[in-house]
């Protein structure tokens, strides 16, 4: 029996146009009713799938959990209770910020465990980030120092191809030992980059951990790259239609349907109910 669900949001739960459909609502708040878990476990912060929790009667509940940063931060829905930081060394995320900045093609994201802040938004950016419900600072300075104190969460650059990202990789791999981080893509836009040890799939079994659910008895559902280190340690990985051929490679269900019409629903029918 399973007795979790961690679903990655933006081209999984959600449609294209960010929204989350009756289906979805429906089959998720009647898996939660017969006692199973549903977790968002998302790259965005944990702010900007407020409305998600509250479609689904999930928003402020506590025994309730939500993940966000690709694993960064584990909190309790209950007053957004931290459970579990995993935030970047700032060294680090200093350097990583130092070559985005000086790429005229990136735009770079520095996530605070309560803020997000871009240098250099680029329009298209925006207009996505905005249809999802992320709000954001736009940083004037590119001085790094403002966030000595914080817990820096991730920083992710938005570039136009795959392979501009992928340079992007490289560039701060020269840089940064890459043992010291944990480096994904998503959504066909960003190149992420988190602590190493830290992803979704580690965020996902300190979960189950804490409410004693066996990696087996996890369903992870994802898309895209970030949501490969989830799929590889629970008991059921699915990719929905629309999933990259990496992640359908490594699922052992694909959903027929894809992100756009209720892949979820199709799952929890399936598995839960």
């Amino acid at each position: 029996m399973y007795k979790m669900i961690v679903c990655d949001l933006d081209e999984t739960l959600l449609k294209d146009d960010g929204e989350l459909s009756e289906k979805n609502i429906g089959a998720i708040k009647t898996a939660v009713e017969k006692g199973v878990y549903f977790v968002p476990n998302s790259g965005r912060s944990y702010l900007s799938f407020e409305n998600v929790l509250k479609e689904t009667n999930l928003s402020g509940l506590p025994d309730q959990y939500s993940i966000s940063y690709n694993g960064g931060l584990i909190l309790e829905n209950e007053d957004n209770r931290t459970i579990q930081v995993n935030s970047m060394d700032y060294e680090i995320a200093k350097t990583i910020f130092e070559i985005g900045i000086s790429d005229a093609n990136a735009d770079v994201h520095v996530y605070l465990q309560d803020d997000l802040f871009i240098y250099g938004l680029k329009d298209d950016d925006a207009n996505y980030l905005t249809s999802r419900g992320v709000e954001f600072n736009q940083m004037d300075s590119n001085d790094f120092s403002i966030f000595k104190n914080k817990n820096i969460m991730k920083i992710i650059m938005d570039l136009p191809t795959m392979e501009l990202r992928k340079e992007m990789q490289q560039k701060v791999e020269s840089k940064v030992n890459a043992s010291a981080l944990a480096t994904t893509f998503s959504s066909d836009r960003y190149v992420e980059f988190n602590p190493a040890g830290v992803d979704k799939g580690s965020a996902a079994i300190q979960l189950g951990e804490k409410l004693n659910i066996k990696s087996d008895e996890i369903i992870a559902v994802g898309d895209n790259g970030n949501d490969l280190s989830m799929l590889k340690v629970v008991g059921l990985p699915i990719s929905v239609a629309n999933g990259l051929d990496s992640v359908k490679q490594a699922a052992k269900y694909i959903t027929k349907s894809d992100n756009n019409h209720d892949a979820l629903a199709e799952i929890i029918n399936k598995f839960i109910l």
